[in-house]
């Protein structure tokens, strides 16, 4: 029997290959069964072999060779399964949750000296330690300055973490293992010399190059990870970033990064207030005192002892301060008008709206924290020792006035101050001894003449103790009124150090500006002026007031906006 013909194309070759032979017969053999049955006679009728070879035809696959259509359509691809689309269109699974790698933080020592616990403010990221930073270090431990405190404090807490390792500091210390959960990254220390060579303007000798260098030589072994220097010295940032090297600040401690969002305590209410709480607002006398009860989306705005004003040109104005806030009613109690004579506080008057404000709060006996930011000349001082007097001389409410103040000159040094901590502390509270000149005026000092002012002086100097801050720690403050003068030069450890000093029945007043910091390192988001204020407020014993506006001089008022 003679063999079939071999297929004339590709895709008959495919399409024979995929037909399964019991199932499709080929033409071929069909008529070789015909032939066969014509032969032996046992063959059905001619109707019954033409509906036999019928059906075969309809069962056969159509070969590629008697359809010319066929031969020239192009084999059709086949079509994509559901998990195949699902496979195209969705990212793969390793792309999908493959971590970023963790920084390596190279610190700077001044990193260090600020922030004691810097060490686990970095979360799961890597601490590396080049060995000129704890050379640096040691050289800053010894004396008693808030600087050597603080690498005292650093070189026990690198002697906690460095205890029982072993052999095995080279792979990095578990920052976790001193109890701070929160550190989730490895400490790293130098442990071999990295041979980098710098720019020949730069001496190989001094500490910040040899920071330089190992960071530079950490650059370039840890390729699949980023690394930074974080400092403190905006020199050291700008030669990091001037050698192609990544840099950051140190911004823990920042409370906030635009001073213009610092909290006010103060709230403009809508010009349609009065309007919307015409059906629902509720109003009381209570302790010579008038409350109201408002409510509205404009609640959710509020803070308690946050001051609230609606002034309109047609109307009486309206100061109040916030007492109590519930879901969206507030309560608020209308201010004292301390712009009256009637309401002199020790013969001193408000001159403006903030000024009202904050004598509010430094009378109020359950305000326990006042902190008061303005530039020069909003009379912050004279407000403060004014409300003192009157608490300490007339209301017998405390026992007496404590100042003081951070130690921090404007230019160079004056050196060495011979006499008493009082003594000392003089020269420092110029700006005291002249606000006790016009509060002494003001009261009538000079209604007995000379010795009248004199013996007034007198009273006034034995209720007011200067203090000096390097001696506060340990002591507890009793019934006492104190103030404390340049708060914007301390940092947040120092302020809290101070307000933890106070005792039963003690009322604490901050004082500051924070566009003058004299105090090295600090910023205006870091300082411990900004931090109080952000971390007190809305607490029901505390209130602040930003005084806006100078009332010192007209010269002065003018120098502040110009200069």
């Amino acid at each position: 029997m003679p063999l079939p013909p071999p297929p004339k194309s590709l895709g008959s070759l495919l399409s024979q290959a995929a037909t399964p032979p019991a199932a499709v017969p080929s033409a071929p053999a069909a008529a070789a069964r015909k032939v066969t049955r014509a032969k032996t006679g046992q063959a059905a009728s001619a109707s019954h072999e033409s509906k036999a070879l019928a059906t075969e035809a309809v069962v056969a696959a159509p070969s590629p060779a008697a359809d010319p259509q066929a031969r020239k359509a192009p084999a059709r691809e086949a079509l994509p399964t559901t998990g195949d689309r699902l496979q195209k269109t969705l990212p793969s699974k390793r792309t999908a949750t493959r971590p970023e790698p963790a920084k390596l933080f190279v610190l700077d020592t001044n990193v260090l000296l600020h922030d004691p616990m810097s060490l686990y403010r970095f979360e799961e990221h890597d601490i590396y330690l080049p060995m000129v930073t704890l050379e640096e270090l040691d050289a800053h431990k010894k004396g008693l300055s808030e600087v050597a405190r603080n690498g005292r404090q650093v070189s026990r807490e690198l002697d906690a973490l460095v205890a029982d390792t072993g052999s095995g500091i080279d792979q990095g210390i578990a920052l976790s293992r001193s109890g701070h959960a929160e550190a989730k990254g490895r400490l790293f220390f130098q442990t071999r010399a990295h041979d980098v060579e710098l720019p020949i303007a730069l001496p190989q000798g001094k500490a910040d190059n040899q920071i330089l260098a190992v960071l530079q030589d950490l650059t370039h072994i840890h390729t699949e990870r980023p690394v930074v220097l974080v400092s403190k010295d905006i020199n050291m940032r700008v030669k990091a970033r001037a050698l192609g090297l990544h840099a950051e600040d140190y911004a823990n401690d920042k409370t906030l990064d635009d001073a213009d969002l610092l909290y006010t305590g103060m709230l403009v209410l809508p010009p349609d207030f009065w309007d919307r709480q015409a059906k629902s607002v509720e109003s009381w006398q209570q302790g010579g005192n008038t409350f109201y009860r408002v409510q509205g989306k404009f609640v959710g705005q509020m803070l308690v002892n946050q001051a609230v004003y609606w002034e309109s040109g047609s109307a009486p104005p309206l100061y109040a301060r916030v007492k109590e806030i519930r879901a969206n009613t507030a309560v608020l109690q209308v201010m004292r008008d301390h712009t009256h004579q009637k309401n002199a506080i020790w013969g001193v008057t408000a001159r403006n709206r903030e000024q009202n404000f904050a004598l509010n709060l430094l009378m109020d006996p359950e305000v326990d924290f006042v902190t008061l930011a303005g530039q020069a000349g909003t009379g912050k001082t004279l407000l403060a020792l004014a409300a003192g007097l009157s608490q300490v001389l007339d209301a017998r409410r405390y026992n007496e006035i404590i100042v003081t103040r951070v130690t921090v000159p404007v230019g160079e040094d004056i050196g060495y101050l011979p006499g008493t901590e009082e003594e000392k502390m003089g020269p420092w509270m110029g700006a005291l001894d002249d606000n006790l000149e016009v509060l002494n005026q003001s009261e009538g000092g000079n209604a007995g003449g000379e010795w009248g002012r004199a013996a007034t002086q007198d009273l006034i100097r034995s209720k007011i103790k200067i203090k000096s801050m390097n001696f506060m720690r340990g002591r507890t403050f009793l019934n006492k009124y104190v103030i404390i003068d340049e708060a914007q030069n301390l940092t947040p450890k120092q302020m809290k150090t101070l307000i933890t000093r106070a005792g039963p029945g003690t009322k604490l007043v901050c004082m500051g500006n924070i566009a003058q910091i004299d105090t090295p390192y600090l910023t205006e988001g870091s300082s411990g002026m900004t931090y109080v204020v952000d971390r007190f407020k809305g607490w029901g014993h505390s209130g602040h007031v930003t005084l806006a506006r100078g009332e010192r001089s007209r010269l002065a008022d003018y120098a502040s906006e110009v200069l």
